[in-house]
């Protein structure tokens, strides 16, 4: 009877320290982003996604956690099969101007610097000129070509450099 108590006290204690060790401190805890709520995002409208979504806002905000390119060019790539179809094109249009602004992030982001990746960041920035900050469908839509062509020209550069990706 006594080895159990004592046993469940230390699982007791453990389970405490863990809970406080985890416990959340507004100082310590990171910002969120409100604007990539999934009301704005395109999972929104229909469609699943279960890769994390970039905020339409275009900013490179320092909230969002700095990720690695490679897991942000797995996204930009599962947009390779998908067209815009009908009843598709909002949500696929919105992915892919989504999936090209998380690399964008990711890229600067990278250890190796910004000037690692001086194409894929021109590109996207020649887009988001020519976007003139309206990420809406309907402009989307309007600069479909110019928005996949970027993708496209992306995942060639990409493609030439394995050692960023793998």
């Amino acid at each position: 009877m006594f080895l159990s108590t004592v046993r469940g006290a230390a699982v007791l204690v453990g389970i405490a320290a863990f809970t406080v060790s985890c416990g959340a401190n507004p100082e310590s805890a990171p910002a969120t982003d409100v604007s990539a709520s999934s009301a704005t995002s395109p999972s929104s409208q229909g469609a699943a996604s279960t890769a994390p979504t970039a905020s339409r806002s275009g900013s490179t905000s320092s909230a969002l956690p700095a990720e690695r390119v490679r897991d942000a060019f797995a996204g930009l790539q599962a947009t390779l099969k998908d067209s815009c179809t009908p009843g598709n094109c909002a949500y696929f249009l919105g992915r892919v101007y989504d999936e090209l602004h998380r690399m964008d992030r990711a890229m600067k982001a990278d250890p190796k610097g910004p000037g690692h990746f001086p194409e894929p960041i021109s590109l996207i920035a020649k887009l988001d000129t020519a976007l003139d900050g309206d990420h809406a469908f309907d402009n989307l839509k309007k600069h479909q070509t110019l928005l996949i062509g970027t993708r496209d020209k992306i995942n060639v550069w990409m493609q030439a450099h394995p050692d960023d990706y793998r």
